[in-house]
């Protein structure tokens, strides 16, 4: 299927949609007071080691100390890459799954050595981020640096020659892979990425020569600098899609101002100039995103509820341990065959899914709640659909087969934060519940509120100020309920509604004047 590499820059931030076709499949956000430091090499200092973690805290500059697990860490560079290559040549980390080790997604790797034998307090370490900030918790960090190119992963630590499991004709892989041992190679190992298909040694020089010079300037700002400092930023968000995403299969390279085109041009004449007719400035008065139908496309993906094209809806909702995704008919009834419809709705709902999973980049655990499936050959059908769906994703992922239930549990690479957590803020009325309390029982606690206050304040009017959707209930249907209290109370009862906002369960009381 065609795809198209949308821009849109803007003042604050960048976008950039990946689109199939007419469906956006992926969309990239990055802020200008927060770039993205996954990949970014620093020079840190360890503030605190825990041997009852195996897990030693590092400054590197950042707000919060960055999280440094143990098996992420070694004092010989080289070690443990040597140990992984053995174990199995091609298991490495696929570049276009991001650099990362995420403890949520896969067994973490074992220290060579207890952590309080290998660090202590003060000491200073070379690290590279390998996933942002999340919530309460600080970056993740590795002392494993994989520094990636346009065609190639350079791994200082290793001697190991790899390829990206998406290559997967074995043919190719092991040509691929006697390409690049030709080359003179510095010390250090090297994975090939799925830009390199089908290219040769002249493109892999260009990205060993230059890969090697990199590493050789973070070597030589480590001498000098002191902790802690950044050695090596990662390119802005421009240059990392134009070398990550930019592939003949894109067929238009779209950009909406002049300025960042010609850094796009400047890029692609400098990393694939084949290529470079394919980028082409948006020059129509209508933005680009609202015209290509992208805007529409990311305010769904900000939906609880998506809607299939037969009828049927998923329902993805969010929770602190997992995200749970559910399949229901809604409106579809199908014609004869009660398995057939459920096979037909399990079979439109993989797509979907797999391409919210990737529009929204879910990560963590994920559970999907397909409709249940009697016959073992259905569920079959739908798992080996779902996970061909999944091979286009470059997220690592690992899916476990569907139960009898219709459960597939599958965990997904996070790295960053999700589309709902870069775009959204936590609701102020509900805390991120979703939910409030009705206007039946915030009644209800006033009124207990009411009567504790005038126990304490005997002959007073009582004025409570409450938010204005109380206020209407309490003018309304509540009426004869607040003078029945002032009955019960023998006093006045007053109901002011606020006037600056706040939240709904908020209210104040207060006593004026005597109430006879």
């Amino acid at each position: 299927m065609a795809k198209r590499i949308v821009v849109n820059a803007g003042l604050t931030e960048t976008r950039v949609a990946v689109q199939e076709g007419s469906l956006l499949t992926e969309l990239y956000l990055e802020r200008a007071r927060h770039r993205s430091i996954v990949g970014s090499v620093y020079k840190g200092v360890v503030t605190n080691v825990l041997p009852g973690m195996q897990a030693a805290f590092v400054d590197i500059g950042l707000t919060k100390d960055a999280f440094l697990y143990g098996g992420d860490y070694t004092a010989d560079r080289g070690d443990l890459a040597e140990r992984l290559a053995e174990d199995d040549p091609d298991a490495v980390t696929d570049p276009e799954a991001e650099l990362d080790s995420d403890a949520e997604d896969e067994p973490r790797r074992e220290a060579v050595a207890p952590i309080e034998e290998m660090l202590h307090k003060g000491q200073d370490v070379l690290v590279q981020v390998s996933k942002e900030p999340l919530g309460t918790k600080g970056a993740r960090i590795t002392s494993f640096i994989s520094i990636p190119g346009r065609y190639l992963v350079y791994m200082p630590q290793s001697r190991h020659i790899g390829v990206s499991r998406r290559i997967r004709d074995d043919a190719e892989r092991d040509r691929l892979r006697a390409a690049v041992r030709e080359l003179a190679q510095p010390s250090g190992g090297f994975i090939v990425r799925t830009n390199a298909e089908g290219k040769g040694a002249d493109e892999f020089r260009s990205d060993v020569e230059f890969l090697r010079r990199l590493w050789s300037q973070v070597q030589t700002r480590e001498a000098s600098a002191g902790a802690p400092s950044v050695l090596h930023e990662e390119g802005d968000l421009i240059f990392r899609v134009v070398r990550d995403l930019l592939s003949p299969e894109v067929e238009e390279f779209v950009v909406d101002t002049p300025e960042i085109h010609d850094k796009v041009r400047g890029y692609v004449e400098t990393l694939v100039p084949a290529l470079a007719e394919r980028v082409r400035l948006w020059d129509q008065p209508t933005p680009v995103f609202e015209a290509l139908g992208i805007e529409k496309e990311i305010e769904k993906a900000l939906r609880r509820r998506v809607w299939l094209k037969s009828g049927g809806y998923i329902v993805i909702d969010h929770t602190e341990a997992l995200v749970s995704i559910d399949v229901n008919s809604g409106k579809y009834v199908g014609k004869r065959d009660f398995e057939q419809t459920v096979l037909k709705i399990n079979m439109e709902a993989v797509g979907e899914i797999v391409r919210q999973i990737r529009l929204r980049d879910l990560g963590g655990i994920i559970i999907i709640d397909f409709i249940d499936m009697e016959t073992a050959e259905h569920r079959e059908q739908v798992y080996r659909a779902l996970k061909r769906a999944l091979a286009e994703d470059k997220a690592r992922t690992n899916v476990l087969e569907i139960s009898e239930l219709g459960l597939v549990e599958m965990t997904r690479k996070r790295v960053r934060q999700d589309l709902r957590a870069l775009l959204s803020a936590q609701c102020p009325t509900c805390k991120g519940s979703g939910v409030t309390k009705s206007d039946e029982t915030l009644t209800a606690e006033l009124f207990r509120a009411i009567r504790a206050r005038a126990a304490t304040a005997p002959d007073k009017d009582i004025v409570a100020r409450v938010h204005p959707d109380l206020a209407e209930h309490l003018d309304g249907e509540a009426r004869d309920d607040v003078a029945r209290l002032a009955d019960a109370l023998r006093t006045r009862i007053t109901v002011e509604a606020f006037r600056q906002p706040k939240a709904r369960e908020d209210y104040e009381l207060m006593v004026r004047g005597s109430s006879s």
